[in-house]
């Protein structure tokens, strides 16, 4: 079983995505994780990521997918997939739809977790707080969420045909958001 989590930052797709990890065995996926990890690992790539991350940009689809590509043609890690924060464009959707159709894979579920721009920056202050993130900071903060929604919006247009697409509401608590998924998931 292979998943797309996709909302704005701070609306728990991380969360879910672990949660989903652990119930049906799979291997996240999450951009943010990759991105920070070629930061650490001070890379070429890294080096860029990290400037375009501080500048509150979002970083370009050829990086992200060329990493993301790694991933899928990874035997060891491409099935029960749950991507978290990938696609954030409709190159980027393209891509994730060229790449499993090379690889016999499909994707089952779509969540899409809607949240409104004052709940996401109370969490992603105080996630600011608890995890000493660096692409956190107020400024950040906002223009990521202006990014996205923008960036975002023909992702969701693109989607939301699928009859696998599910709207949640991400403003919900995080038990709620995970009984919402379940319930799709037991169908």
């Amino acid at each position: 079983m292979n998943i797309i989590l996709f909302g704005p930052p701070g609306a728990g797709k991380g969360t879910q995505a672990k949660y989903l990890v652990k119930k049906i065995n799979g291997f996240q996926v999450s951009t943010g994780d990759i991105l920070r990890n070629e930061i650490k690992n001070v890379s070429e790539i890294g080096k860029k990521i990290s400037k375009d991350m501080k500048d509150g940009n979002f970083i370009s689809d050829e990086i992200v997918n060329m990493l993301i590509k790694k991933i899928i043609f990874d035997t060891k890690k491409n099935r029960n997939l749950i991507f978290d924060g990938y696609p954030r464009s409709l190159s980027q959707a393209k891509n994730l739809d060229l790449l499993l159709d090379n690889t016999g894979l499909k994707i089952d579920h779509i969540f899409f977790l809607n949240v409104d721009k004052d709940i996401i920056i109370k969490r992603i202050e105080k996630r600011k707080i608890l995890e000493n993130r660096s692409d956190d900071d107020l400024n950040t903060i906002l223009k990521r969420y202006d990014t996205y929604m923008e960036t975002t919006k023909p992702v969701l247009d693109f989607y939301s045909k699928n009859i696998n697409f599910h709207e949640i509401d991400g403003s919900l608590e995080i038990d709620q958001i995970t009984n919402k998924i379940d319930a799709f998931l037991e169908v």
